[in-house]
C-alpha cells in the first residue's frame, strides 16, 4: 500500500506538504500524491500546498497533471496549490514592491540630490532624491540609511517618516509603495556610486523648489518632509518589542 505524502494542516482548512520529505523519485512522488489527494478529500481539506524545490523540478508536471496550479516561484523552486473544494480561498502572493526615498538635510539646510546614470525612456538628466528598494527582511529605517550611504557616501540619521505614495501598475503588474523619510546628514563629503549615479550634490532647498526640471512629486515630498513633523520609529505601547516589526508613531504617543 502506498503511503501518502507527509503533510501538516494549517489553520485555514488547508494541508501543507513537508518539502524535506518529498520522494526524490518521480514515480514514487506520483503514487504518493495520488494517495494524498484521496486522503485530503476524505478529510475535508479545502486547499493543498506543496513547495517543489528546483532539484525536484521533474515533480512539477506530475503535480500540474493532477490539478495543481502555480502560486508563485522564486530562485529555489515553486509553490503550487490544489483546490480540493471548488472556489476555496487561496491568499494571493505578494502584490507590492516597497521602496524608500530620503530627504537628507545638512546643517546648512541644503538638500542631498542625485542624478541617476540610467533613466527610464532616455529622459534628460534631472535631480531627484537618493533611495531605492528595500531588501527582503529589511526595515524602512535601515534601508534608507543604507541606500543614501551606497549612492552618495553620506552617513545620515533617520528622523521621521513624512509621507508615502501608493502606485499601481508597476513592475510585472505589481503595485508599489514608496516611503519618504527625513534624515539628518552626519557627514558632508560626497562619495557617489559611479555605477548608479551620474551626479550628486548638496543643493539649497530654495534652488531645488525653483528648478523647473524637477518633478512636482519630488518637490511635494520635500515640502512634506520639511514642513511636517512626520511620525517616528517607536515601540508600540503595551507590546513587547519585536525585531521583526517596525512601528512609526507620532512623537506624543510615548511622552
Amino acid at each position: 500500500m502506498v503511503s501518502p505524502l507527509a503533510a501538516t494542516p494549517n489553520p485555514f482548512r488547508g494541508v501543507v506538504v513537508k518539502t524535506d520529505q518529498l520522494p526524490p523519485d518521480p514515480n514514487d512522488f506520483a503514487a504518493a500524491l495520488d494517495a494524498s489527494i484521496a486522503e485530503w478529500h476524505e478529510a475535508g481539506y479545502e486547499v493543498a500546498w506543496v513547495d517543489i524545490p528546483l532539484e525536484l523540478a521533474t515533480h512539477v508536471p506530475i503535480a500540474t497533471q493532477r490539478g495543481f496550479t502555480y502560486h508563485h516561484a522564486d530562485g529555489d523552486g515553486i509553490t503550487a496549490t490544489l483546490m480540493l473544494i471548488p472556489d476555496s480561498f487561496i491568499p494571493p502572493y505578494a502584490t507590492h514592491y516597497i521602496g524608500a526615498g530620503g530627504v537628507v538635510l545638512n546643517d546648512k539646510e541644503e538638500l542631498l540630490v542625485v542624478c541617476e546614470r540610467y533613466r527610464i525612456d532616455n529622459r534628460p538628466p534631472f535631480y531627484k532624491l537618493p533611495g531605492g528598494a528595500l531588501e527582503q527582511g529589511e526595515h524602512i529605517v535601515d534601508s534608507i540609511i543604507r541606500e543614501v550611504l551606497e549612492e552618495t557616501g553620506v552617513t545620515a540619521r533617520f528622523e521621521a517618516l513624512t509621507c508615502f505614495r501608493h502606485w499601481h501598475g508597476y513592475r510585472y503588474g505589481k503595485s508599489d509603495i514608496y516611503f519618504v523619510c527625513r534624515l539628518r546628514a552626519l557627514t558632508h563629503e560626497i562619495r557617489m556610486s559611479e555605477e548608479e549615479i551620474e551626479e550628486c550634490l548638496w543643493m539649497p532647498v530654495a534652488d531645488f523648489m525653483a528648478n523647473d526640471d524637477i518633478s512636482p512629486f519630488n518637490k511635494g515630498i520635500v515640502r512634506s518632509a520639511i514642513e511636517s513633523d512626520g511620525i517616528m520609529p517607536a515601540d508600540m505601547p503595551g507590546m513587547t518589542p519585536d525585531p521583526t516589526r517596525e512601528y512609526f508613531l507620532p512623537d506624543f504617543i510615548n511622552n
